[in-house]
């Protein structure tokens, strides 16, 4: 029996528990993990308060992203034995000192990039590798609005974005995390609680908007996130951490431009082995050459998960944080 973070009817913070668990062993093509580090995202409350249903249904284990060595693997696992360290984004129920995983899920860590790190990137890194790459291919040409831009996603976009060369403006909540993005690659930089995001928009890009605008948070930046981007633009709308937008009228895009509008999810994009391959070798690569630098902002223990999701949703968090079992 190992410890664990169940869920066993949605809500807020307080319904997860600590609970023992019961993992087995690894069926063929599955692998068991030891956990040394699990990621924390957004998504994860999502699935806690049941805007996600968990595919597994009631009880579960949060969580989508975690590392950690591997203590046996199933038939017909051949790419993976006991002993190395791996990492992984999907499926949900990380939030466990142990656990299953598909051996097709996982990656192995290259040497020279920590647990931790790695705990932390993937989900996140993967998010800004098919954001900036593949979604929408950013260049030197693009001008890109990034939303939340303090946050785990948005310093790992930064960094990568300035590196293919954009023009990149972002948002955030405070001096503090203004700042911190600043350091991170973005060259012009909003505070939504003091300025008219749309406004200061059209006033850094002399009134053309911007090629691309990446949207996480949803409710709180809808329509006006459609107001910043050029004719034939696109907005890609990654997420609703201030809520769903529930009233979205597709003949606004026409209305502002022919925009073009995509709601994408990592899972998607990584959904075959050669795809995760591709895209987590690419985040390792640009990791490993000093092009992003993960920096690791926040730690909680696993138990305290409940302290964690609150300080994630009370927007005190910045950049990445991970949960150690």
């Amino acid at each position: 029996m190992v410890q664990a973070i169940r869920v066993h009817e949605t809500g807020g913070p307080d319904v997860m528990r600590w609970e023992q668990v019961d993992v087995g062993e690894p069926g063929p093509g599955e692998v068991r993990i030891l956990h040394t580090a699990i990621g924390l995202n957004f998504i994860d409350t999502y699935f806690r308060s049941g805007l996600y249903p968990s595919p597994a249904g009631l009880p579960f284990s949060p969580g989508n992203e975690g590392a950690g060595i591997v203590q046996s693997v199933g038939d017909g696992v051949a790419h993976l034995n006991p002993g190395d360290r791996v990492a992984y984004a999907g499926p949900l129920g990380a939030y466990a000192q142990e656990r299953i995983v598909p051996a097709d899920n996982l990656v192995v860590i290259p040497d020279g990039i920590d647990d931790k790190i790695a705990a932390a990137m993937m989900l996140k890194g993967m998010t800004a590798q098919y954001l900036l790459r593949q979604t929408f291919a950013v260049g030197p040409d693009t001008t890109l609005l990034f939303h939340a831009a303090a946050g785990g996603v948005g310093l790992i976009a930064g960094q990568w974005a300035a590196h293919l060369g954009a023009t990149v403006i972002g948002t955030a909540g405070s001096d503090e995390k203004i700042a911190l993005a600043k350091a991170h690659g973005y060259q012009h930089m909003i505070n939504y609680r003091t300025e008219d995001f749309v406004e200061r928009v059209k006033e850094i890009t002399g009134g053309k908007g911007c090629d691309v605008v990446y949207d996480s948070v949803g409710q709180d930046t809808y329509p006006g996130s459609l107001d910043c981007i050029m004719p034939l633009g696109t907005w890609v709308s990654f997420g609703q951490s201030s809520g769903p937008i529930t009233d979205f009228n597709l003949g606004l895009l026409a209305q502002k431009g022919s925009l073009f509008a995509t709601r994408p999810t990592l899972f998607t994009y990584i959904a075959t082995r050669d795809a995760l391959e591709a895209t987590a070798g690419e985040l390792f690569d640009v990791v490993q050459r000093g092009i992003v630098k993960i920096e690791l902002n926040q730690e909680y223990r696993l138990a305290n998960a409940i302290q964690a999701h609150e300080d994630l949703e009370g927007r005190k968090t910045t950049g990445t944080t991970v949960l150690i079992p």
